[in-house]
């Protein structure tokens, strides 16, 4: 991971009837998605629980001039179970933290985006956002955060606090199944309305720092923010000064409409996961149906795809290389993504295909991340370039502004401004 990507100018003038170019993610876990990934030449097993290993990985996707990259975490080890652990000694097991992970590699980056996975499940939403606004200061405003549910009972075991009756995943269209979804997914919607209420409770202007007058912050600009509600009841307001960014951008994975109701609810970017382009315009109409019955059809909400990608120049090569992959691991592959064997072009071909069906971006989860990173960063984003379709530089120097999300207004100032607040 040498030396950086090759790229290709675009047209000299932009063509106002072509459509908004791609925005481009990589979710990265352990050594790659598939679980035989870290016994390949260059998987570097030994660094997995490195900072070094991270930041290298970041590098190259910065590279590569990708808007952001996801970083996995939970609150159990890894599983080749949906729901319960597992005693595989043949995976990898074990992460770091996700929210410490990015913000030991900001400083490391000046342009990409880093969003690690928060647990909205058993975690403190006061915790949570202020980690998550400590990383966007320490970042520059490009910090945001992937809101994640945990519904399995060995976890809640670790707490001690509530349990989970075991459900598994053929049960979650049963009445208990979608009892327990709504209770995760609605506990994840009110983490996310008090983290959000959290990073405007100071206001932009709330730090004076005045050392001639002794004053260094305005106590009639920082507000509690009162949330009462079914899972949390949160005065405020935070210890950290809002965000650069104002609201570090939120995104969620989703598979069916409880949590797509999440997304149209209280995310910036949605996760889904196509089988083929009918498909993946039926997502984005679910999506946005659900944007639009939580009132915010006038707010910009990306639908990224995601695929597992195995990616090789010759044709043939990635579907062999995956072959021997399953045989390592004694078992095929399986994700609940679609998984993506062939070149650069035939996967930049995809894109747009599904871009054509309402996708405003991919979430791209390499197969070996030794492997496949490389050829997003170094192959399908040149093919992309020379088609008009990716940026050939960052445009912007946030998050928000990669994905052309308007930095908010502060609640507060508005209200206050409007004479609302109250004294």
């Amino acid at each position: 991971m040498s030396a950086p990507p090759s790229t290709v100018s675009g047209p000299s003038a932009p063509d106002p009837s072509a459509p908004d170019p791609l925005h481009l993610a990589v979710a990265l876990d352990g050594a790659g998605w598939h679980p035989a990934a870290w016994r390949e030449p260059g998987a570097r097993p030994q660094d997995l629980f490195t900072a070094g290993y991270w930041a290298d990985l970041v590098a190259e996707a910065e590279r590569g001039l990708l808007d952001f990259v996801t970083i996995e975490d939970a609150l159990g080890p890894q599983s080749s179970h949906p729901t319960d652990p597992d005693e595989r000694t043949d995976q990898v097991r074990g992460r770091l933290d996700a929210v410490l992970l990015a913000a030991r590699i900001a400083p490391l980056t000046r342009h990409i985006g880093l969003v690690p996975t928060v647990i909205a499940t058993h975690t403190e939403p006061f915790h949570v956002s202020k980690a998550i606004a400590t990383l966007d200061h320490v970042s520059n405003g490009r910090a945001g955060l992937r809101i994640q549910v945990s519904g399995r009972p060995h976890e809640a075991a670790h707490f001690g606090r509530r349990t989970f009756p075991r459900v598994g995943v053929e049960e979650f269209d049963t009445p208990a199944g979608q009892e327990l979804l709504t209770e995760l997914f609605d506990e994840a919607a009110d983490h996310v309305e008090v983290a959000r209420r959290l990073w405007d409770s100071w206001e932009d202007d709330a730090e004076i720092r005045d050392v001639a007058t002794g004053r260094f912050v305005d106590r009639e600009r920082l507000h509690p923010v009162d949330f009462e509600g079914r899972y949390f009841s949160v005065r405020g307001p935070s210890i950290t000064p809002r965000p650069p960014q104002g609201q570090p951008v939120v995104s969620a994975l989703a598979h069916q409409s409880i949590p797509y109701g999440l997304v149209g609810r209280a995310a910036d970017i949605g996760y889904v996961t196509p089988r083929d382009a009918e498909h993946a315009r039926a997502l984005v109409g679910e999506i946005r149906t659900a944007q639009s019955t939580a009132g915010r059809t006038g707010d910009t909400l990306h639908v990224f795809g995601d695929l597992v990608v195995l990616l090789d120049a010759e044709p043939g090569a990635a579907e062999a290389r995956k072959a021997r992959l399953d045989a390592l691991a004694g078992e095929p592959l399986t994700s609940d993504a679609t998984i993506f064997t062939g070149t650069p072009a035939e996967l930049a071909d995809l894109l747009l295909e599904w871009r054509a069906a309402g996708l405003t971006g991919f979430r791209l989860r390499p197969g070996v991340l030794a492997h496949d990173l490389e050829r997003i960063t170094r192959e399908l984003v040149p093919e992309l370039q020379r088609r008009g379709a990716f940026r050939t530089a960052y445009e912007a120097d946030t998050l928000r502004g990669l994905l052309g999300l308007a930095r908010p207004d502060n609640r507060y100032t508005t209200a206050r401004a409007a004479g609302a607040v109250r004294r």
